[in-house]
């Protein structure tokens, strides 16, 4: 799976097998970075992809390098040719067979401790053992022969060398013994490690497998066919098969197979699995369907504007895959402990062997005692603490419509202290109507004329407004030449050779336009929350139109809530002053800024993260990609379109601005999760490792606690996905 990136570098993403733990990740890692051409690699163990970025990037190179570290690698499962059938026994099978042949090595010991004495002949234990050792445990020693040749360890080699040490102290015993009840063999303890860890890695397996649900899930969505009308006539087609353009019919309770436009028919549309929205949603003719939706009641006729990747289903699950496979900057720490981790512990073991040999004589028990200190590392949980909280983070955020671009993203959003927006469409509906029209001469029809002849051809909200306005009183707009939009300011146009501008009361300035005849009214339209434009004809004014739009339903719980949260908030708007602080003082926002143009917004961004705030810019992720660029997180409202993905760290999926509130919600818990995560891996070894070193755990105990932290750190992430948006359903 390979693409190009805006910047002409190319991506390609393999699946790596063998890696058991973060220092397996790293090296990897850094197996892939010596590759000639190879800028950045990034590997998710919890997943167990890594993302490779580069000028130029063979994937035959790539793999190779992978496989010169000791690890498998390949293109995706959806890219690659179906599996091979397994052969052999399947995992479950193996771990119940080390089970049946380790519990009688380990019921005398649990006897012995009633008083009972039963143990087993030596020969038995010995025949019990090792079909553990080197069937069983076999993964172990061929994942340490691999970090071995590659001048290198991972826990595969802690495990295999504590077993091993254990199982040869037990056979040198036996062996120099002439008699088989003499000296305390420990068969049991490297069969139980063996068999502990088997089964945790196989649990810890499972529980990863969730965190994808979310993938796995949008995956689903995707029909397989799509009926087309062609000519006429109506055919089933695979789904690689429809071109945009095609003319879909979307029968009752069918998913929708494609982004489009509904031509002929009425209907509703499930999308909460895409947006979060959990009502139906109205779609009649002009009205957009998209992919993976499931249809209501009625037949639609639509035809298919995006297809296949370019959908928004698509692109939601690239932006959740994003997300998943990246690492958080929190993650850098673990590298750094990870890329020492091994060698440490192999250290700390044969100190704790030399130690307790010259301290006692007793080489057995120093034996014994380093095999523990081996066996209780568990690199494991430091290499999944971060990356499986992200993956049920994100996942479950995307269920409810709240799109995180990446890890950094998520880090970022959780400490924001600061919430900006922008006000049409974000607070407000961004639907207005013209409220008003008043000529400063003449009649209003033909202002209204005139004003519809400028912003024809617009996709701005207010120049809808004034379209919608002429079509209702029947007025045709005649054609405008030489039309340029003045950002911040207005539009100029040039209608019957008359050179017109309209626009806000700064524009009129700027040209020496004198709205005094009308400023009166005007004032008093902005006092009360409208928006008012200006049209002139050079230096006269022909005009005034008043522009009305509804605050969201849900803004003013939006601000309380994040007030609640010990968030500020600020509006940063080009409306007029009047119109600005009205929207404010209804929703109780702290701070509002008015009449700024885009380059402005980005400058009151930027002062305030210069005072140590930490700035999240809310926008429609075109009008105020400079905000949204200049703050610490851009949140994008909107559908889900290309540039708002790519010009902001989250985006909404839906209008409403309680999923900000949600975002950062999640964030918060996420962040919450990954630090208690690496608190837990870093107290198991903390604590683990000197109690295994002063012999206060034997090899099976520490087997035990090594598979439960790790399947305690993926079960801890797991919780997050009980999140539920507050207030949003």
């Amino acid at each position: 799976m390979t693409t190009i990136t805006m910047q002409d570098a190319a991506e390609t993403t393999l699946e790596v097998g063998g890696m058991t733990c973060a220092s397996c990740a790293g090296r990897v890692e850094k197996a892939l970075r010596a590759v000639p051409g190879v800028q950045g690699a990034t590997v998710n163990l919890a997943t167990e992809k890594v993302l490779i970025t580069g000028a130029t990037l063979d994937p035959a190179q790539l793999i190779a390098a992978v496989e010169r570290a000791g690890y498998s690698a390949s293109a995706p499962a959806e890219a690659a040719p179906p599996p091979a059938p397994a052969r052999g026994l399947s995992e479950p099978a193996e771990i119940a067979i080390a089970a049946a042949l380790t519990m009688p090595l380990l019921a005398p010991m649990l006897l012995a401790a009633v008083g009972i004495d039963a143990m087993l002949p030596a020969w038995v234990q010995w025949l019990l053992a090792t079909p553990v050792q080197f069937w069983i445990g076999a993964r172990f020693y061929r994942s340490a022969w691999k970090a071995l040749l590659a001048r290198s360890g991972n826990m595969d080699l802690l495990v295999a060398l504590g077993t091993t040490a254990a199982y040869g102290l037990s056979l040198y015993q036996w062996l120099g013994q002439p008699q088989q009840h003499g000296a305390h063999l420990y068969f049991e303890a490297s069969a139980v490690v063996i068999t502990l860890v088997r089964l945790g890695k196989w649990l810890e397996t499972r529980a990863k497998r969730q965190t994808t649900e979310a993938i796995r899930a949008l995956q689903s969505l995707r029909p397989e066919t799509a009926r087309v009308r062609r000519n006429g006539v109506e055919s089933d087609i695979p789904i690689s098969k429809l071109k945009v353009g095609d003319e879909v019919v979307i029968r009752p309770g069918e998913r929708i197979p494609m982004d489009g436009d509904v031509i002929e028919g009425a209907s509703h549309a499930d999308e909460s699995m895409l947006t979060g929205e959990s009502l139906p949603v109205s779609k009649d003719v002009g009205a957009r369907v998209i992919g993976g939706a499931v249809n209501g009641e009625g037949l639609l006729l639509a035809r298919a504007s995006a297809i296949g990747a370019e959908t928004v289903l698509a692109r939601i699950i690239r932006a959740v895959e994003d997300a998943q496979a990246a690492k958080a900057p929190i993650q850098r720490l673990v590298d750094k402990v990870s890329a020492v981790f091994v060698p440490a512990i192999v250290v700390i073991a044969l100190a704790t062997f030399f130690g307790w040999w010259l301290a006692n004589g007793d080489w057995s028990a120093a034996l014994l005692n380093a095999v523990a200190v081996l066996v209780i590392a568990c690199p494991c949980a430091l290499g999944l603490a971060t990356p499986t909280a992200i993956m049920a983070g994100t996942g479950v955020a995307a269920g409810y419509g709240i799109l995180i671009k990446d890890a950094e993203a998520l880090e970022l959003l959780h400490g924001v202290t600061v919430v900006a927006f922008d006000k049409t469409g974000t607070l407000t509906a961004g639907k207005p109507r013209l409220t008003a029209y008043v000529p400063a001469h003449g009649d209003q029809q033909a202002l209204l004329a005139l004003a519809a002849a400028v912003q024809q051809g617009s996709e701005h909200p207010l120049a809808r407004a004034v379209g919608d306005a002429a079509r209702a009183a029947g007025i045709t707009p005649a054609p405008a030449a030489g039309t340029r939009a003045l950002a911040g300011l207005g539009v100029a146009a040039t209608v019957d050779g008359r050179a017109l501008l309209l626009g806000n009361a700064a524009l009129m300035r700027q040209h020496g336009v004198d709205i005094a005849a009308l400023a009166a009214q005007g004032q008093a339209r902005e006092a009360s929350g409208e928006t008012v434009s200006w049209l002139a004809e050079g230096p006269r004014l022909l005009g005034m139109l008043a522009f009305g739009d509804a605050l969201k339903p849900h803004s003013r719980q939006a601000i309380e809530r994040l007030h609640a949260a010990g968030i500020r908030t600020v509006m940063l708007s080009g409306d007029n002053p009047g119109s600005a602080r009205h929207i404010a003082d209804q929703l109780g926002i702290d701070e509002v800024h008015a009449q700024v143009l885009p380059e402005g917004k980005a400058a009151i961004i930027a002062a305030l993260r210069a005072k140590g705030e930490r700035v999240a810019m809310v926008g429609d992720g075109i009008n105020d990609a400079p905000a949204l660029a200049a703050a610490d997180i851009g949140v994008a409202m909107g559908s889900g379109t290309d540039v708002a993905m790519h010009t902001a760290g989250v985006t909404l999926m839906r209008g409403d601005p309680r999923l900000l509130v949600d975002a950062i919600d999640i964030s918060r818990r996420t962040y919450s999760k990954i630090r208690q995560n690496l608190f837990w891996a870093f107290v198991f070894n903390v604590i683990g490792v000197p109690l295994a070193a002063f012999g206060l755990l034997n090899p099976m105990i520490a087997g035990a606690a090594m598979a439960f932290s790790s399947v305690s750190v993926v079960s801890n992430a797991l919780l997050l996905k009980r999140w539920v948006a507050g207030g949003t359903a």
